[in-house]
């Protein structure tokens, strides 16, 4: 049934044995809950053959996509920092809805950002989209290299959230472009400490793409295993959050909630409160 968090016990990735992955030690001060989702413009789709039979809502309005917008937001007031991808900046197949701020109101974000990758006037307006309890020292848009349509949003948070650099990317199907925007993107973070990079990779942590951003970045992946899409009947784990190796995890689990089709990862990610962020 659509609409209900189930979080499933086999998918909690904690490794208390290891100190990087410990977010109960008193010192480990700073917190937040993290989540990804692509969430196809917030179609509910159950099947392959939902691609044609419903290709008419890729285009024009219905009723049932606020209902699983509505869905979706009782998911995402769970966490603190959501990346979307695959939402609509207000075109007419959403009604002329903006679902980023639909999401961030519904859910009670103060803060969203959106990022337009790929206008097509006011039949569709592609987008990331971002929601977050904590209001960004500097958020910023890149447009990546390969076909147009394709984007990466950069959020640096400052000394009250502990110095922390979040981006979001939605990435292509092709992976002669993902090799170059992951270069890209190695570049876009090279200078950040505490970073995670999550979103719709288009293609598994294991390739040589990914693996080269996440040793050039010091970057791990908490779960590993948990397929995403299509939601379902899951088989591809195309959808990521990496975090850097100073970062402890928590709760990392790959969420049973098939509004999309794609599937939703969270995590809990926590840090000390060191000295340079109290003396900021």
């Amino acid at each position: 049934m659509p609409g209900q968090l189930l979080w499933n016990a086999a998918f909690d990735m904690d490794s208390p044995d290891d100190p990087r992955y410990r977010c109960d030690d008193p010192a480990q001060r700073r917190r937040m809950r993290i989540l990804t989702y692509n969430i196809q413009g917030g179609i509910y789709t159950q099947r392959y053959r939902e691609y044609v039979t419903n290709s008419w809502k890729q285009i024009l309005p219905h009723k049932e996509r606020v209902q699983n917008l509505n869905r979706i937001a009782s998911m995402l007031a769970n966490y603190d920092l959501v990346g979307l991808q695959e939402v609509d900046a207000g075109s007419l197949r959403t009604g002329f809805i903006d679902q980023t701020e639909y999401l961030a109101h519904r859910a009670g974000f103060p803060w969203w950002y959106k990022q337009i990758n790929r206008n097509i006037g006011p039949i569709a307006q592609h987008s990331n989209g971002v929601l977050s309890r904590h209001r960004p020292e500097r958020v910023s848009e890149h447009r990546l290299p390969g076909l147009p349509g394709r984007g990466a949003l950069l959020l640096e948070f400052g000394a009250e959230q502990g110095r922390l650099a979040v981006c979001i990317v939605h990435l292509a199907l092709g992976r002669r472009s993902r090799s170059m925007q992951l270069d890209y993107i190695r570049e876009l973070v090279a200078d950040h400490e505490r970073l995670i990079v999550m979103g719709d990779m288009n293609s598994g942590s294991d390739s040589i793409e990914v693996r080269r951003l996440m040793k050039a970045a010091a970057l791990r992946e908490p779960i590993s295993g948990m397929m995403t899409f299509p939601s379902w009947r899951p088989q591809r784990k195309i959808d990521h959050i990496l975090v850097s190796e100073n970062l402890g995890v928590r709760n990392a689990r790959v969420l049973d909630y098939p509004l999309s089709d794609h599937l939703p990862v969270g995590l809990e990610v926590c840090w000390p409160a060191d000295s340079e962020d109290h003396a900021a």
